[in-house]
């Protein structure tokens, strides 16, 4: 089964030197609307468009989501 973006998000979170990876991650385990189990990167980036929580979050979710897609794609 293939992780969800926000599952893989997931684990950029609690990094004791806190990061544009970990500020995202943070960010989206707080939002209680994100779109957790979305696995379509014009969901995601479509969401973030609308509700992005600081510059340059959707250069971040770009960076992360070309990781996921190597990591978890079928």
């Amino acid at each position: 089964m293939r992780l969800s973006f926000y599952q893989f998000l997931l684990t950029h979170r609690g990094k004791l030197k806190a990061d544009n990876y970990s500020a995202l991650a943070d960010w989206a385990f707080h939002d209680h609307y994100f779109p957790k189990q979305a696995t379509s990167y014009d969901e995601i980036s479509d969401y973030l468009e609308w509700n992005s929580p600081f510059p340059g979050a959707l250069n971040v979710f770009d960076e992360l989501w070309t990781d996921y897609e190597w990591k978890y794609s079928s």
